[in-house]
Parts: C-alpha cells; sequence; structure tokens
C-alpha cells in the first residue's frame, strides 16, 4: 500500500533517515523544514500523512499542527507528531493540538510502520466517504460538513479480565461523559457487541484467559464490529502483541501504567473519527434516498422506477408484472382556482391514500407531474383491474378541503398493463398503461381502461 508522507523536521539528518526508510517501503516522500513550509506543502500536495517534528523554530509543532487541524483543506490528514521529549505532558500537549499519534525520538522503526499503515488506511476509508460527501453537498442533497463532535454519550466496552486495570479505564472514559461496559473475555465481549451499537472498544493484550488477538481478528472479521475503533492497551514488553494487533487492524494503543488524559484524549479522538465517518455514511445514504424519491410525497421518481421495472422484468416472475399509471384529473384547474400550494397539498393527500390502499410489495413513484405509477409484481391481469378501481374509489371518496368551508373532490383515471414476457421492456409497458389511462380520460375520467391486445386482456 503506497501512500504520500510529507516529513517536517528542521534537522536534515532525521529527515534523511526517515525519508530512506519510508522510501524503501515504496512511499512517496516530500519533506519541509519548519512549520510554514509544512502548512503550504500539505495544502498543495495534499499527503497522506504528515510526520511533523515538535521542536522547530518560529513555528513549533504544536502551532503547526493547530493550523493544520483547522484548515478545512488539511484537517483530515493524519498528524503523527515526533520529538525527543518523552513526558506524558508532552505526549498529552500533542494529542490536544489535533495529532493523530506521537512518537518519541530514537523512532523505532517497526512501531513507525505500524502507526503509519494503519492511519493510511484509515484515511483512505475514510477519503472514499468524504468525496462522496461532497459531491452529494455540491448537488444539494444533504446538510452542511459535518462539525467537531461530543463524545458525551459515547459507548465503550472495555474488555480485560483483570478488574482493577478495567476499572480504571471505565472511570477514565466516564469523566470524558463515555458511557463504558465491560467484558471479562472473549465470549461476553462477542454478546455485548451483537447487542450493543458501541463507538469504541478498549482491549487489554493482557488477558489471561483468552487470546486478545484472536478476539481483535473477531471483531474486524464481523460486519457489526468491523468499524468500531480499537484501542489496545499492553504492556511495555508486549512490543510484538502490540504491532500484530495492529495488523489485524487496531486504531491506536497504550502501554501501562496508563496515564488517564492521553486514555480519554486517545479515545476521545477514536470516538470523534468515528462519529465522523458515520456521519459521512448516513450523508451518503440520504443522498441516494433523495436522488431517488419525490420530496413532495416521499414515493420513488422516474430514475428508480426505470430501474425497478428493469429488475423485475429481467428476473422473468413467473406470474408477470403488472403496471397503474394514475392521473389526477382536471389537476391545473385545482392550481388555477386555489393556487399551488392547495395544487401540493391535493397531491400529498392523494399520495396518502395510495399509500395506504396498496400492497407492502408494490411500489409507487411519482412519475412526472400529477402522474403516478404502481408497480405490483405478481399481479394479474384481474389482480390489477380490482386493485385499479379499489384505488379509484378511494380517491374519489377521500374527503380533500381546499380552503376554509370548501370541499373539493378529488378523482383519478387509470390505465393498466400486465406482462408476463421477460423481453418486454419497461418503457413498452409504461407505454401501454399510458395509453390505456389517455383512453380512461377521453371516456370521462375517474374510470379505469386496460392495455387491450398488449399481454392478455382482464
Amino acid at each position: 500500500m503506497t501512500a504520500r508522507i510529507l516529513i517536517v523536521d528542521d534537522v536534515p539528518a532525521n529527515t534523511r533517515l526517515l525519508e530512506a526508510k519510508l522510501s524503501a517501503e515504496y512511499y512517496q516522500i516530500a519533506t519541509a523544514q519548519d512549520g510554514f513550509e509544512a502548512l503550504r506543502l500539505a495544502n498543495g500536495w495534499q499527503p497522506d500523512l504528515i510526520l511533523l517534528d515538535v521542536m522547530m523554530p518560529d513555528m513549533d509543532g504544536y502551532e503547526t499542527c493547530r493550523r493544520l487541524k483547522a484548515e478545512a483543506a488539511t484537517h483530515h490528514i493524519p498528524v503523527v507528531m515526533v520529538t525527543a521529549l518523552g513526558e506524558p505532558s508532552e505526549r498529552l500537549r500533542g494529542l490536544e493540538s489535533g495529532a493523530d499519534d506521537f512518537l518519541t525520538k530514537p523512532v523505532e522503526y517497526d512501531t513507525l510502520l505500524a502507526r503509519v499503515k494503519s492511519l493510511v488506511r484509515l484515511k483512505r476509508m475514510l477519503d472514499e466517504w468524504r468525496v462522496r460527501g461532497e459531491t452529494a453537498r455540491a448537488l444539494g442533497l444533504t446538510l452542511e460538513a459535518p462539525g467537531i463532535p461530543s463524545v458525551a454519550g459515547a459507548r465503550a466496552l472495555v474488555v480485560d479480565d483483570w478488574d482493577l486495570g478495567a476499572q480504571l479505564v471505565q472511570d477514565a472514559l466516564a469523566r470524558e461523559g463515555v458511557l463504558p461496559g465491560r467484558a471479562a473475555g472473549e465470549a461476553e465481549a462477542m454478546a455485548l457487541t451483537a447487542a450493543i451499537p458501541f463507538d469504541l472498544i478498549v482491549l487489554s493484550l493482557s488477558m489471561a484467559n483468552d487470546d486478545p488477538l484472536r478476539l481483535a481478528s473477531r471483531l474486524r472479521a464481523q460486519d457489526s464490529t468491523h468499524d468500531i475503533p480499537l484501542l489496545l492497551i499492553a504492556e511495555p514488553e508486549q512490543r510484538e502483541r502490540i504491532l500484530r494487533g495492529f495488523d489485524l487492524g487496531a486504531n491506536d494503543w497504550l502501554v501501562r501504567p496508563v496515564d488517564e488524559n492521553e486514555l480519554r484524549v486517545r479515545a476521545r479522538n477514536q470516538i470523534r473519527r468515528k462519529f465522523y465517518q458515520d456521519r459521512l455514511r448516513a450523508d451518503l445514504g440520504q443522498a441516494l434516498e433523495m436522488a431517488l424519491t419525490d420530496p413532495l410525497t416521499g414515493f420513488y421518481n422516474q430514475r428508480y422506477l426505470m430501474r425497478h421495472l428493469r429488475g423485475l422484468m429481467s428476473a422473468g416472475l413467473p406470474n408477470g408484472v403488472s403496471v397503474l399509471m394514475l392521473d389526477v384529473d382536471h389537476f391545473k384547474s385545482v392550481n388555477d382556482r386555489f393556487g399551488h400550494p392547495v395544487g401540493d397539498k391535493a397531491l400529498k393527500a392523494v399520495a396518502e391514500t395510495l399509500r395506504g390502499r396498496t400492497r407492502v410489495f408494490d411500489s409507487i413513484a411519482r412519475y412526472g407531474g400529477e402522474e403516478f405509477v404502481v408497480v405490483m409484481p405478481g399481479a394479474s391481469p384481474v389482480d390489477a383491474r380490482n386493485a385499479a378501481e379499489r384505488l379509484r374509489a378511494s380517491v374519489e371518496a377521500m374527503p380533500f378541503q381546499a380552503g376554509p368551508n370548501v370541499m373539493h373532490t378529488i378523482t383519478i383515471s387509470i390505465g393498466a398493463a400486465y406482462t408476463n414476457k421477460r423481453e418486454t421492456t419497461p418503457e413498452q409497458i409504461l407505454q401501454a398503461a399510458d395509453a390505456a389511462m389517455y383512453r380512461a380520460k377521453a371516456g370521462g375520467r375517474n374510470r379505469v381502461e386496460f392495455a387491450e391486445d398488449f399481454d392478455g386482456k382482464a
């Protein structure tokens, strides 16, 4: 997996060393000697990861990181801060400035590589959702881009068979506003994650009775837990287990003794990232729904209708497919007499009546203007005619108040068509139903006509 990595360090020897090691893994490398150059390159080159030294002249790494995370063009780029300062307060300061991770010099190469792979993998996934979300927003299909969410109310699962260690983690998470639960082993963890949608899993690599790496693998294999951030807690000597955990898909780790403040910041960052991903996924779902539905009635639109019909016909349903084409009679006069808002109200009322009088497996689409289409899989010509008569009578009996003390009767004309031939196209059956509907209008409106000599007669 290749990626673009920006190395920011004012000491050329440090830059050359990191550049050589990462280039050997076929990463594309760019370098900057100070924070200002880093900001310029990050905006223009758009790296997948930034390795940022802390101690630099003019603008240190903390301020550089804050500016990167404050700009819309760069806030999504993961930042790993690298420094010779190993105190917990320095790590915490880096994480609070927006860094995704914090490594201490001299950098252990396997650890660096594991962090790089994990963060790049995560960024690539989020980039896909982000691009889709931006496209949807550009088309006006979703809300504005999400801001920084609060983690209060998020759910976390602590998996540890050591009571004291688990309680320390739970208490720290609770002080962050997170709702922590606890599992003492693999079986309990799998049962809880199957029942509760967690936003973070904190997994101890020191469990005595179960294999935590096997649990990590199972969590990543399950659809319900695949995207939940996984934060590992390990003993200092469990370096190989930590790296193996990252290979299995873990997102972050901490080494005991756990610093509570660092735990809270790392947990907060992981939960926020999950919330961001969830929001992007929801925006995409909303965009797809809006692209396929009519905003006035909530019915499918013509684009979905054609795809749905084509799928039904190519499937060759043994009992065929019936289609009803419905048109509201004299709808122009409703708009002209009462105004377009009342016309919209009338269409909504008709839509609700249709929705309540069709089968659960039928599909209704707004075909355009005051026309609707009902697709009825498995409905015979007789079934279609009976359904059409039921819908016609229901709309005619529907009470509609067009204005204060003004009741207006609405009627519909319906054309029905049936096919059991796989070679029939959606355009053909819709054209047949449309022609039958125009015969109903020509015959006096508020009636049903069947498309005779198409595939069958009622």
